[in-house]
């Protein structure tokens, strides 16, 4: 599952796609527009955590939105880069 996970052709899709989507930064404040450059220049190392298990996802930024009613929903923000993690896992366990 990891090696379908990290295939190029899948990492790359994914990539697109989280730029498609758009989306606040995380906590790291790395924004979609910088995604493609930081991926590019980390690839290998983020690679090898992942294949040795050793990748641990950011913290979760939290938000809190309104919800009506002078109420606030509280609304989780992942970073950019472990959204594209989670689409190239989705992407591999759904073809």
């Amino acid at each position: 599952m990891i090696a379908q996970v990290t295939h190029p052709y899948n990492l790359q899709k994914a990539l697109c796609q989280v730029e498609v989507n758009k989306g606040s930064a995380g906590v790291d404040g790395l924004k979609t527009t910088q995604l493609a450059d930081y991926f590019r220049e980390h690839k290998p190392v983020l690679l090898e955590a992942i294949k040795n298990d050793r990748y641990l996802p950011q913290p979760i930024l939290g938000v809190e939105i309104p919800k009506g009613g002078g109420k606030f929903r509280l609304l989780g923000i992942p970073t950019v880069v472990d959204r594209l993690l989670q689409q190239a896992v989705s992407q591999a366990m759904m073809p």
